[in-house]
């Protein structure tokens, strides 16, 4: 049973008197103000941070030392429409067989001094929360919105890793050093698919720019090959009428230009993290240890459960083997889940399951999710304290006058991002739940409340299902469906192989990934909770 899982059965229970307590909110947007208000103590910044904030950009001329001018290199950024704050920008340019990237990164350690005030209360925060519709940021406004943002057409302070990347995607040579830049075109990830499929033209100033980008990053998902998991998510999208409720959904499943962003980011951070250890230097390493083997021996056991093809298994894996066999078998039920045409989300949350929860740490202990033998954040300084921790250190290596955290406040804070880091997603998460839930309400008083649905079995428990479905106008629905209701007095219980609820009369079976007709019997839309029923045949 997956975290999410067991929060939501757990929080359903704990949950009905308390919701009973407190006023019902009259917006989605008011029950996710008030969601990230409670959980995070209160919302904003004091105005003396505020101020300080205000004043950065002015200091950071002066505490920085000189700069390479890049501000004639056509540059762009890609981000979701809905951003306002932009760490990253890109420039390419073919030179001969190879190609030379320029990944450029937002210098928040030039406006952020370590010890500050500003600095302590972002290490305090550790990451920005985003919710739908809403965002409480690690920085001011004054920073994460401006002065840092790589906005399109003014010029900004940056760190820049240049890459020259050989044939076949091969890193030949790096360097590192501060930038200013100037940024010549914001896209977002739907603009730029449409112009890979050929329905949208490329800004003029960025087109040759964005051309060889997109062949490197291709080049470098291929050099990566068979080392790294094969693992799709599908982040919810809402929007929201002008009362702050939502009136649409969609999960937003990754495509090739978010591929291009991520392999560009995964390849400068790798690079990062290998100067840090080669210089010995403390720093925050982003660790993801090899799984257990007994854990990935149990996930081909529940995948041959469900039929899926795994890969062959001798004996007892060591963890190198285990690490290689989750990638492995992230890949069949990729394929799998393609040729049935359902249950890719439930299949991969086995293999996710299977593996160690990714960290922060001062040590560096590789990233076996990513098949990477050194990696750390250094792409997103805006909103992730680890970045900024990064930054100094690489900063201190090349003699750019940050100083180097010590061991102890690199340990200090790696413990403490983490944890922040997994309050964040619970909070994410709830957010989710409760937009959804006033999504879902809103469609019941559309269509009626005797309205169907259809789904996939996403997850099991020994009291039921949960099931994520979608309607007319979200596919980001999820709820609950106790097993006391699948078969009037038949009783359904968990398999050995926690795959499946099976009848104990009969051989009915309700399987991970399954597709399933529901309807709704009950929403607290506060909580985010969902009741659900079959349809019966």
């Amino acid at each position: 049973m997956s975290r999410r899982d067991w929060r939501y059965y757990r929080e359903r229970q704990r949950s009905r008197g308390r919701g009973r307590k407190r006023e019902a909110p009259k917006t989605a947007r008011e029950a996710v103000e008030a969601l990230l208000g409670e959980e995070l103590g209160g919302r904003g910044f004091k105005p003396a941070l505020e101020l300080e904030a205000g004043s950065a950009a002015d200091l950071a001329e002066s505490r920085s030392g000189p700069r390479r001018d890049l501000t004639e290199l056509p540059t762009f950024t890609v981000d979701p429409a809905t951003a306002r704050d932009f760490d990253d920008a890109v420039s390419a340019r073919r030179e001969g067989d190879s190609v030379r990237l320029w990944i450029h990164i937002a210098d928040v350690a030039a406006h952020v001094p370590p010890g500050s005030p500003l600095d302590l209360e972002a290490r305090r925060r550790g990451n920005s929360t985003y919710a739908p519709g809403a965002v409480e940021p690690m920085l001011p406004h004054a920073l994460s919105d401006e002065a840092c943002s790589l906005s399109p057409g003014v010029e900004r302070l940056a760190v820049t890793a240049e890459i020259e990347l050989g044939p076949g995607g091969r890193p030949v040579q790096t360097s590192f050093y501060r930038s200013r830049i100037c940024s010549d075109a914001r896209l977002d990830y739907d603009q730029l698919d449409l112009i890979f499929s050929g329905r949208a033209e490329a800004p003029a100033a960025v087109a040759e720019s964005l051309a060889v980008a997109r062949e490197a990053a291709a080049a470098l998902g291929e050099r990566r090959g068979t080392t790294s998991l094969d693992v799709e998510s599908f982040e919810p999208e809402f929007r929201f009428d002008p009362g702050g409720n939502p009136v649409g959904a969609r999960g937003v499943a990754q495509t090739e230009s978010h591929r291009l962003i991520e392999r560009l980011m995964i390849l400068t951070n790798e690079q990062v993290a290998q100067l840090l250890e080669r210089k010995r230097v403390a720093a925050i390493y982003r660790v993801h240890a090899r799984p257990d083997p007994p854990r990935i021996e149990r996930l081909l056991e529940q995948l041959h459960a469900l039929e899926i093809p795994t890969p062959p298994l001798r004996g007892t894996p060591a963890p190198s083997e285990a690490a290689a066999l989750a990638a492995e078998a992230s890949r069949l039920v990729a394929r799998e889940a393609a040729r049935r045409g359902h249950g890719r989300a439930a299949y991969t949350s086995l293999v996710l399951r299977s593996l160690k929860q990714a960290s922060y740490s001062e040590r560096n202990g590789g990233h076996a999710g990513l098949g990477s033998a050194a990696y750390c954040h250094f792409t997103s300084p805006i909103r992730r304290y680890p970045d900024l921790v990064v930054h100094r250190a690489l900063l201190a290596a090349l003699g750019e006058g940050e100083p180097a955290p010590s061991a102890a406040e690199a340990r200090e804070a790696a413990w403490r991002c983490s944890e922040r880091e997994r309050e964040s997603m619970k909070i994410e998460r709830r957010a989710d739940d409760i937009c959804a839930a006033f999504l879902l309400e809103r469609e019941l008083r559309e269509r009626g409340a005797e309205a169907k649905f259809e789904g996939e079995v996403s997850g099991l428990i020994r009291a039921g299902a949960f099931v994520a479905f979608g309607g007319e106008l979200g596919d980001v629905y999820e709820g609950f469906l106790p097993a006391r209701r699948l078969g009037g007095t038949e009783r359904f219980e968990l398999d050995a192989s926690e795959t499946a609820l099976a009848g104990q009369d009969s051989k009915r079976k309700l399987q991970l990934g399954d597709p399933i007709s529901v309807q709704v019997s009950g929403v607290e839309v506060r909580r985010g909770r969902v009741d659900l029923e079959p349809v019966e045949d």
